[in-house]
């Protein structure tokens, strides 16, 4: 397939492409090719979606190497001493950022409170409240969205900076990335439609009350932005020669740890990023509607998809490596 065959698969296609908006790749450090439908610009936004996550993790590892926290280790309570703990929780207690960033915390309840966490006044807070249980540190993968809202307080605490702002500073303007702002949904409805309307969006970063950037989701970036965020990983942390993060995070993150007795398409998991293939250390951000930012060191290829909402669509990688890939 060619590129031009390439861009008219999408535009004609009928199935789970036909909601890609941008398309980017470099192979060898160089641009090699970018696209766009629906009537998207390149420097348009979509809703990133989990993705959201793995910039997240990278946003952890510059705390890191600041000296801001101390080790992925440390206890989560420790960054907040004035939390009150439920009375006989203490599983909690326990809790490291290792065990958040690698989705083996554990939490009361089924699925993701979504509802009382973002209704509350403190997001974080009201995650808080779900993180232990009875059953203990299991270690079992266990996959959540807005609880993880515990990341960007406990960010918050240790940096005092606000999640865009320290974003900003730190990875977004040495990347030559556009500002982002803040966004925040005034109500219920309006959280909703920033998650599936399909129009394109703005460098913003969906907040809660606080201005704390959600790090589950609510990133919204374009795929040339995100190709920037895979360019930085797959050169170890170095951005046009200038070191943004250190090789030894890049490494720990996407170092893959297995998940057990679940069917979650043969991959492993690393620091909130998802590893595609453990023995050409393929590694990949990937959110609902199939929005990307896929690393492959062994070719040397970076390949992002930026797509607008479209429920269920997790197969991006599998296009990627059979479409994408072959025209580089």
């Amino acid at each position: 397939m060619t590129k031009d065959e390439l861009h008219r698969y999408i535009e004609e296609s009928k199935g789970n492409e036909n909601n890609i908006c941008q398309i980017c790749a470099y192979k060898d450090g160089q641009m090699v090719y970018s696209d766009t439908w629906h009537d998207y610009k390149k420097d348009d936004c979509v809703h990133i979606m989990s993705a959201t996550k793995s910039i997240t993790a990278l946003l952890i590892g510059i705390a890191l190497d600041k000296g801001q926290i101390k080790s992925i280790d440390d206890k989560v309570l420790d960054y907040f001493p004035d939390y009150k703990v439920k009375r006989g929780e203490k599983t909690i207690y326990d809790v490291t950022i290792k065990h958040l960033l690698t989705m083996r915390a554990p939490y009361k309840g089924k699925g993701d409170p979504w509802s009382k966490v973002c209704s509350s006044d403190n997001w974080t807070y009201t995650s808080l409240d779900f993180l232990g249980g009875r059953n203990g540190l299991t270690g079992e993968f266990n996959y959540k969205t807005v609880c993880l809202h515990i990341l960007t307080g406990l960010l918050y605490k240790a940096t005092k900076m606000k999640t865009v702002d320290y974003a900003n500073a730190y990875l977004f303007e040495p990347l030559g990335i556009k500002p982002y702002s803040v966004f925040i949904a005034k109500s219920a409805e309006e959280h909703k439609q920033f998650t599936i309307e399909k129009t394109p969006k703005e460098n913003v970063w969906f907040c809660d009350t606080e201005n704390l950037g959600t790090p589950g989701y609510g990133l919204c970036m374009s795929a040339e932005d995100m190709a920037k965020i895979g360019l930085l990983c797959l050169n170890n942390g170095v951005y046009n020669g200038k070191r943004i993060i250190s090789s030894s995070w890049i490494e720990e993150m996407t170092h893959p740890r297995k998940i057990e007795n679940q069917n979650w398409q043969g991959m492993e998991y690393g620091y909130l990023w998802w590893i595609i293939d453990r023995k050409k250390k393929i590694y990949a951000a990937i959110g609902n509607s199939g929005n990307v930012i896929y690393i492959n060191p062994e070719k040397n290829n970076v390949i992002t998809v930026a797509s607008y909402f479209k429920p269920t669509v997790m197969d991006r990688v599998d296009f990627i490596r059979e479409h994408i890939e072959n025209i580089l």
